[in-house]
């Protein structure tokens, strides 16, 4: 992939036995590098990116590691092959001040077919100049032009075995290139004997898939070392060569409990409070069920939080999303004009598979984006074959969550039809989460609906939420379910709105119902209250009664004693009562 931001430092030790190329997917593939003080062949045919292989590597030797190297062309002009390579932002001129020699050993037929010709001579000359710059580092470029004009098998080899011995008394970690034609085995016949004699040997193919130019890099032998023997993706962008590593390493990312929004409240809360940060997110539906809204509520949430974004576009164009967004009150043009967020859009069909990745992950690096939208991921469909963009969709998706960024992919079905087949179901196995938007048809009226199949690690909505679009922003209403039926847009209002007055007349009836009850109560009560005051009345009047009662027979008793006490002397005696 990208060549490495590692700091300059000190030459690597002696000890060490590999030489590092600073193209990271070369050196994952090599297990740390080429063989470092033997030689490496590098083959291919027309067009494959050789010299600009061995060109990069001699360059990182110089501007990562402290090691200065020699480019040695045996076809090619110097001159001219510093002007090819001003496009990758390497400033050779720089670099051939202090760390860089490069030397044209272009030799003209009749030079050699006129003597004896060798190449001690040659080799001791270098030897000096590799002393005196304290070379660690040197590329023979295109050494089958100079075997080709010996036109003698058995001093080609002669002097290709020469070579081989000079690399390795010389200390040197040597990188040749040779052509293929097309149509040749991994090497041809003529020099086959080039793998052989090399510890290390690389083959770079260009191919044509499809109608499709893509490259490949593939390692066939290396003494000493395991290596991953598989294709590998290459790609000759704009900071010269990107390799995609693609061997069957455990997948080890660091994993964030922290969510973000999905930008929609209601969505947020059907996942439990949004997504994982540095999930990937699977967003699957026929043409026009909104997933690009649902994206752009994403980014927008993003970039009010400070967040910076990308949002690559497969099929619109960047102008094309502002208008289209801010018709549902998505307003990504501050953004854009800010820097926040970076709409890349670009056709699929222009350009091969591995090379928008290569460029994607430019677009990501060069951002330093934290929420990354890939709309439609199916259209790569158009760059390449299906069992290749399955790969590169992995590669992709692996990229964004090694970096923690939380990433949407949108893939377009053919229909509304679930579950979904091809890419998406390749994609949904390794998606942390994964929102499915349909159409539901009824009584002349086409309504959206979202639904969440599968989300990893938290407690989710199971239920299906009518997606609703208007020029004040994007929200989610419950569907209606009325025997069975679930009920969208118009029906569902009017259903509502039903259900809204009947409960409106209920409530009425209820409130009627609880006045008089009411009334009937207090009439109840009053009547309680005035059978309380006559019960009271009439326990007065008893109490008066006995009272009065006991007081007339007390005051005839003592009536009685008195009378007695008047008519006779006699003692007096109680009265009987």
């Amino acid at each position: 992939m990208r060549t490495s931001s590692r700091k300059k430092h000190e030459p690597t030790s002696g000890r060490s036995l590999k030489m590092p190329t600073g193209i990271t997917g070369l050196d994952e593939i090599t297990r740390g590098g080429l063989p470092r003080g033997r030689n490496t062949i590098v083959l291919g045919g027309p067009g494959s990116g050789k010299t600009v292989l061995a060109l990069q590597t001699l360059v990182n030797g110089a501007r990562l590691y402290g090691e200065p190297g020699i480019f040695v062309a045996f076809e090619e002009n110097t001159r001219q092959i510093i002007r090819n390579a001003a496009s990758f932002g390497w400033n050779l001129p720089e670099l051939e001040r202090k760390n860089l020699f490069f030397l044209d050993a272009l030799t003209r037929p009749d030079n050699i077919t006129a003597g004896d010709f060798d190449l001690v001579g040659f080799l001791a000359t270098i030897w000096v100049k590799a002393r005196k710059m304290r070379a660690k580092r040197i590329v023979f470029d295109s050494i089958d032009v100079l075997l080709s004009l010996l036109d003698n098998i058995p001093k080609e080899r002669l002097e290709i075995y020469r070579l081989n011995d000079w690399l390795t008394t010389s200390g040197l970690t040597g990188i040749i290139t040779s052509k293929l034609e097309v149509g040749d085995q991994p090497w041809p016949q003529r020099y086959g004997f080039l793998p052989f004699m090399a510890d290390c040997a690389v083959l770079l193919r260009q191919l044509t898939v499809e109608r499709v130019c893509q490259r490949d890099l593939r390692v066939l032998k290396y003494r000493g070392s395991a290596f991953s023997e598989n294709d590998a993706p290459m790609v000759i962008g704009s900071t010269g060569i990107d390799v995609a590593h693609t061997s069957g390493n455990e997948r080890i990312f660091a994993v964030s409990k922290q969510r973000v929004t999905t930008g929609v409240e209601r969505v947020d809360a059907m996942l439990g409070g949004g997504y994982f940060r540095g999930s990937n997110v699977l967003i699957t539906g026929a043409p026009g069920t909104a997933k690009s809204t649902l994206c752009g509520m994403f980014l927008a949430a993003a970039c009010r939080r400070g967040e910076r974004a990308l949002f690559i576009s497969f099929d619109e164009s960047g102008a094309e999303h502002v208008r289209n967004m801010a018709s549902v009150n998505i307003k990504l043009s501050a953004h854009l004009a800010s820097g926040q967020l970076k709409i890349y859009s670009v056709r699929t069909e222009a350009n091969s598979l591995d090379e928008h990745l290569a460029r994607i992950q430019t677009l990501i690096h060069d951002q330093r984006a934290r929420c990354v939208v890939f709309d439609p991921l199916s259209a790569l469909f158009h760059a390449g074959a299906e069992r290749n963009v399955h790969g590169a969709s992995e590669r992709l998706l692996n990229l964004t969550k090694s970096l923690g960024i939380t990433a949407i992919s949108t893939i377009q079905l053919a229909s509304a039809d679930f579950p979904a087949e091809g890419i998406a179901s390749e994609i949904a196995t390794i998606a942390d989460t994964w929102i499915h938007l349909s159409y539901s048809v009824l009584a002349g009226e086409r309504n959206r609906a979202l639904t969440i199949v599968k989300s990893r690690g938290m407690k989710h909505s199971n239920q299906v939420r009518e997606l609703v679009l208007s020029d004040k922003g994007v929200t989610l209403a419950d569907v209606y379910v009325a025997s069975g039926e679930v009920l969208m847009g118009t029906i569902r209002w009017e259903r509502e709105t039903a259900d809204r007055k009947e409960q409106e007349l209920a409530q009425v009836e209820v409130g009627r119902k609880q006045r008089k009850l009411k009334l009937a109560a207090a009439e109840l009560n009053a009547r309680a209250a005035a059978l309380q005051r006559e019960l009271e009345l009439n326990r007065f009047e008893k109490a008066a009664l006995a009272s009065g009662e006991s007081l007339r027979v007390d005051q005839l008793g003592e009536l009685r004693s008195d009378l007695r006490l008047r008519r006779t002397s006699d003692p007096i005696r109680p009265v009987k009562r």
